[in-house]
């Protein structure tokens, strides 16, 4: 099926699916009809991907007809894009909460890159929606209105952040911070999207506790290791060269 064959702009249509309603919450705990498409939306195209997803299979868990799922949304193209912005909007949101203005520099930095971390692994369907719009070329990314208002205070809360800490003198000067959190993005994201091959061609359990550890903190040394002034000493393994 095509992602912009499914008649969009059907008339609306309020009927539910029967037995919608049967053991659901109570009417001020149900999220409402068009938050309910879309949290169903985002588990079936984080599963099957862009081109993979039918509206029909949504319609049926989400307990609407497909006609409402147009009246609310257009096509499933504009859906997918729904979910992404949605899905956008919550890790910026999470973000927010790490109160970056209010920490030491380096503090800050540490909090940003744990953070990143820990997301990836806590929301799954984060990087399978990103991993299908990658392969979809950022088509619907590109035409959304909203996702560049969205990304804008975390940029401007990182450019605070790293001005912040030239300023001290603790982080070097003239550092891009779209740059610094591209970085921090693929030293985590790599790891997690290829978990399964790298483990299975190393021969360890990239999942066990010690490896995670392990490899947040080599991101968070070179991340610093970059950022850090030269007077400003962060722990290394590497070996100390002895004085001739």
């Amino acid at each position: 099926m095509s992602q912009t064959s499914e008649a969009p702009g059907a008339a609306a249509d309020e009927a539910v699916l029967p037995g919608a309603h049967a053991g659901r919450d109570t009417p001020e705990e149900q999220p409402s009809t068009r938050d309910r498409i879309l949290r169903v939306a985002t588990a079936e195209f984080a599963r099957h991907g862009a081109t993979g997803t039918r509206v029909e299979r949504i319609a049926a868990q989400a307990q609407v007809n497909v006609r409402m799922i147009y009246h609310y949304f257009g096509s499933k193209d504009d859906l997918f894009l729904a979910v992404l912005e949605s899905a956008y909007q919550a890790i910026r949101d999470a973000e927010r909460a790490l109160a970056l203005e209010r920490t030491s520099p380096e503090e800050g930095m540490r909090r940003l890159i744990r953070f990143s971390w820990d997301y990836y692994f806590a929301h799954p369907e984060f990087t399978a929606l990103l991993n299908s719009e990658n392969l979809q070329q950022g088509r619907h990314v590109a035409r959304s209105q909203t996702l560049a208002a969205v990304h804008s205070p975390l940029l401007e809360r990182l450019t605070e952040l790293l001005a912040r800490g030239a300023r001290e003198g603790v982080f070097r000067a003239g550092v891009d911070p779209m740059q610094i959190y591209v970085s921090i993005s693929a030293l985590g994201y790599f790891y997690v999207s290829n978990r399964y091959t790298l483990s299975a061609m190393f021969q360890r359990d990239l999942m066990s506790p010690q490896c995670l550890e392990e490899r947040v903190a080599h991101i968070t040394e070179l991340v610093l290791g970059y950022l850090l002034q030269p007077a400003t000493p962060i722990a290394s393994h590497a070996p100390r060269k002895k004085n001739p």
